[in-house]
C-alpha cells in the first residue's frame, strides 16, 4: 500500500544551519531516500519550493478563487513529499522513523486512496472506455 509522507519544517531552518550542518542534513536524507528504493519501498517524492512561492484554490460563489500562500496558518510549511510502498501503517511509521528528516521538522503519514475504481466510474459516465 502508498503512504504519502508530507514532510514539515520551520522556514529558514535549513538556512540558518552551517553550510557543513545543511551538507550533512541533506546527504543524510538522501542516503536514506536511497536505502528506500533499494529496498523497493520508495515509490515517488518532491522537495517543495518556499511556502512563499504557493497559491490555494477555493471554490466561492461559483467560481474558483485564488489566494496568495499556503492553506494551512503554521509554523513549520510543506516542505515536501515521498511516497511510500509499505505494508501497513506501522511499517510506513517504523521506515520514516527511520528517516533523518524527521529531525528537521514533523512528517504526517496518510494511506494513498486508491482512486482506480472512482475513475474506471467516471470513465463510464463519461463514455470513455
Amino acid at each position: 500500500m502508498k503512504y504519502i509522507c508530507l514532510g514539515y519544517i520551520e522556514p529558514g531552518r535549513l538556512e540558518s544551519m552551517s553550510e557543513d550542518e545543511r551538507s550533512a542534513a541533506v546527504d543524510a536524507c538522501f542516503a536514506y531516500d536511497d536505502e528506500l528504493r533499494g529496498s523497493g519501498h520508495f515509490a515517488g517524492g518532491e522537495g517543495l519550493m518556499p511556502a512563499s512561492t504557493a497559491v490555494t484554490l477555493r471554490y466561492r460563489g461559483g467560481r474558483a478563487a485564488v489566494t496568495d500562500g499556503p492553506y494551512a496558518e503554521t509554523k513549520e510549511q510543506l516542505g515536501g513529499i515521498l511516497i511510500l510502498e509499505a505494508n501497513d501503517l506501522n511499517h510506513a511509521i517504523q521506515l520514516m522513523s527511520k528517516h533523518p528528516g524527521v529531525r528537521l521538522g514533523p512528517f504526517e503519514i496518510r494511506p494513498a486512496a486508491d482512486l482506480t475504481g472512482m475513475i474506471r466510474e467516471s470513465e463510464r459516465r463519461r463514455g470513455k472506455a
